[in-house]
């Protein structure tokens, strides 16, 4: 664990109803804290160009980085001269992110107990996170820390396309996957956009204003299908060997088709009355 992680800021939590606890346990990445950010893909340029487009990355605005893990959205949003706060509940991972991304506020806690004035950010965003929040705590919240003309995004990557040509080593995933019983995830299918949208929709306090889909591939070996598969919450360590023995068996590098999706959501002007 990093020296300087008693540094970060710790919020304290509010008095607020208790989120219910999903199977999959949410803390899952710490066990692969060090080897995070390289197993994981940076998202689709694509994406990043579609929020420029949108006027979303303009330097000096005020950004919220939910989730952020080792800092996958933190550093580009840096990148794009924006002011970052990065919320992380692992210690191990707000570690490494204040190692790596020292321009960033870090603070170390969940989401759904963070605390901040009203109108605080320009920005909030939830990358490949937002299916592990209490969306009945965090949305009210939001609504009030967001100024009035800022926007909410939510993305993630989607490892397996499902409107790609199937590939011999998809199907071996299909095999390992239909072979085993799968711990349930909380709220709605993580990859699915509408059933995401539906739900960060539902409460009325916020109304989508754009969605985009990006389709693109990466080249993996072995080693490289084994570091990203253990970040997999519902992964096995015996179901992830037989995927690295798939690549094995399939000439030791596999062509992945992945997806990313991208909705942006604005305040609603009329919130609803409780």
């Amino acid at each position: 664990m990093p020296s300087d992680i008693a540094a970060l800021p710790v919020s304290t939590p509010p008095q607020v109803a208790p989120t219910l606890v999903p199977v999959v346990d949410p803390m899952h990445f710490e066990a692969s804290a060090d080897t995070y950010a390289e197993a994981r893909p940076p998202y689709p340029a694509e994406l990043w160009q579609r929020l420029r487009t949108l006027g979303l990355l303009r330097p000096g605005s005020r950004a919220l980085d939910l989730g952020a893990g080792t800092g996958q959205a933190t550093g580009p949003l840096l990148g794009a001269g924006l002011h970052v706060t990065a919320i992380e509940p692992g210690p191990r991972l707000a570690g490494l992110l204040h190692a790596a991304h020292p321009a960033a506020d870090v603070r170390l806690c969940r989401a759904e107990d963070m605390q901040f004035a009203a109108s605080s950010f320009d920005l909030v965003v939830a990358a490949t996170s937002i299916h592990w929040m209490n969306l009945d705590i965090l949305l009210p919240n939001l609504y009030t820390i967001l100024n009035s003309n800022g926007r909410f995004a939510v993305w993630r990557n989607v490892f397996g396309d499902p409107d790609a040509e199937p590939t011999p080593f998809r199907a071996r995933i299909t095999e390992i996957v239909d072979a085993r019983r799968a711990p349930p995830r909380p709220g709605p299918p993580a990859e699915d956009l509408d059933a995401t949208i539906e739900a960060l929709t539902a409460s009325g306090l916020f109304r989508v204003t754009d969605a985009s889909t990006y389709r693109w591939t990466l080249e993996l070996d072995a080693a490289a299908i084994g570091r990203l598969f253990r970040t997999f919450s519902d992964w096995s360590a015996g179901e992830v060997e037989q995927a690295v023995a798939a690549v094995n068996e399939l000439g030791g590098i596999v062509t992945e088709h992945y997806s990313s999706w991208l909705v942006v959501l604005a305040p609603s002007e009329q919130p609803p009355v409780p």
